[in-house]
């Protein structure tokens, strides 16, 4: 991390709350936690805003429409930490890393390779999107209401990519093991 945040032994009030929750939902504090530690009032803020988005989402939807957005920002902490949800949701290894390496050739339905265009798109050149990007999503049966969480999940995700690559986020312990398999395929 390139700034020093507060570490579990020193968090008090709102902010070891919030360290004791994650202890207790995930096994452990992620490393975006202790980015947020010196403002955990926009750790909740962005917690709030993204749960806000997901709800809206299938879990697996989401979490796509947030690799191909990570990957488009070149992030290895999200990659890492939503390519383990994937995983730990009915996609193996090896179709992650064909997801990674091209998700247009990896075993992925007509619209997911689409919403992950979408999100890539939106990452890298959201001036550059038109009625036609929005269409093709239409055409293969999304609402417009449905295109809007997607896209509002590539937005929110970039804002969280490029504060975690900013600010030098590690990728988690319970990570390790997926960051070891997929290593060849990670941005440095």
């Amino acid at each position: 991390m390139f700034i020093e945040t507060i570490p579990e032994e020193h968090a008090e009030g709102v902010l070891r709350d919030t360290y004791e929750a994650d202890q207790a939902n995930f096994g452990f504090v992620p490393d975006h936690a202790r980015v947020f530690s010196l403002r955990p009032d926009v750790l909740a803020a962005w917690r709030a805003f993204q749960g806000s988005i997901r709800k809206h989402l299938r879990l697996r939807r989401y979490e796509l429409v947030t690799l191909a957005t990570a990957q488009a920002l070149g992030c290895r902490y999200c990659l890492l930490a939503h390519g383990a949800i994937l995983t730990q949701n009915g996609v193996g290894v090896e179709q992650l890393r064909a997801i990674l390496t091209d998700h247009h050739d990896a075993g992925l339905s007509p619209v997911e390779v689409a919403v992950m265009d979408f999100a890539q798109k939106t990452a890298q050149r959201a001036n550059e999107m038109t009625q036609a990007d929005t269409d093709a999503l239409r055409a293969l049966g999304m609402e417009d209401v449905e295109i809007l969480d997607v896209t509002l999940t590539a937005t929110m995700r970039c804002f969280a990519s490029k504060t975690f690559n900013a600010l030098g986020a590690g990728p988690d312990a319970a990570t390790e093991e997926l960051e070891r398999q997929l290593t060849d395929l990670l941005p440095a």
